[in-house]
């Protein structure tokens, strides 16, 4: 019966956690078209004063009480995934195309499994480590060559946002233990929603009055989507099957976030995109099979 209720846990977190993935892939690409209007850490800092009222409205009409023993690993994760990780990505995608971007951001589970190391006591098998930097390395090799074997600015930018996801993806994960995956986000949001109302009020500009359709739209999909109900998903795939584990799901982002990018922005998809998603497909599909243990 425990085994039965682990595959079943395990099933349950690769769908939410797919689910997680699905939601974020489309953060890249409205994020961008929404920097075409918003100065970045404009729309960075509204989101989430956007949501951090909607989350205070829920918890009020839940009656639910502050978790106070929880309060700085909470307000930790508003740092990452709050600020840091939509704030960095925001501003590189001033210098780079979505579809850049999200290859770039491919070597999230690697960085998601290494904080799961360091903060979650994880033991990843060897394989799954060699699936870990295979997929990295595949993801980085392509990036590499789309770029012209060069580095952009915004490569620096996107990798200081997959090191802020990778560390606030595993605290939110564990949080996930102790409540709700929504709770989670929530709970950081409503925490450094006095932070996000001062610094929109400090970056808004009265221009944005007249912003146009397109940019509302995308302002609302990373509020409401990114921000609020992707972390919803996500942080119960975690939960259920596993920080590393479910981690690994992210390189099928790259390539979701690829096909975003051509349908909003019409970037185009190569037969050499195709190869890579292929080939990380396999290594996922290896590396979800390898065993993963606690300290």
């Amino acid at each position: 019966m425990e085994h039965q209720t682990s595959h079943k846990n395990r099933t349950l977190g690769y769908f939410f956690g797919m689910l997680g993935v699905l939601i974020f892939s489309g953060t890249l690409p409205m994020t961008r078209l929404g920097t075409e209007t918003f100065d970045p850490w404009f729309l960075t800092f509204s989101r989430a004063t956007i949501v951090s009222i909607v989350s205070a409205i829920v918890f009020l009409l839940l009656k639910k009480r502050l978790p106070r023993q929880h309060l700085f690993s909470l307000f930790m994760v508003g740092v990452f995934l709050v600020f840091g990780f939509p704030g960095f990505m925001a501003v590189a995608m001033t210098t780079v195309p979505a579809s850049h971007g999200g290859v770039v951001l491919g070597i999230l589970p690697l960085v998601t499994a290494l904080f799961a190391v360091i903060l979650a006591g994880e033991r990843p098998s060897p394989l799954f480590w060699l699936c870990g930097i295979v997929g990295a390395i595949l993801v980085i090799v392509f990036a590499l060559r789309d770029g012209g074997w060069g580095i952009e600015t915004g490569d620096f930018w996107l990798l200081a946002a997959g090191a802020c996801a990778g560390a606030g993806y595993v605290l939110s994960g564990k949080l996930a233990g102790h409540m709700g995956g929504w709770e989670v986000v929530s709970w950081a949001l409503v925490l450094t929603s006095p932070m996000s109302a001062v610094l929109t009020w400090w970056t808004w500009n009265p221009i944005y009055l007249e912003a146009d359709a397109r940019a509302i739209m995308a302002l609302s999909y990373v509020a409401f989507g990114s921000m609020y109900l992707g972390f919803f998903a996500w942080n119960a795939g975690l939960n259920l099957g596993g920080i590393a584990r479910i981690g690994q799901l992210q390189l099928f982002q790259t390539f979701l976030t690829i096909g975003f990018a051509a349908i909003l922005l019409g970037e185009q998809i190569t037969l050499e995109m195709l190869f890579f998603a292929t080939a990380v497909f396999a290594v996922v599909f290896v590396g979800r099979k390898a065993q993963v243990g606690m300290k």
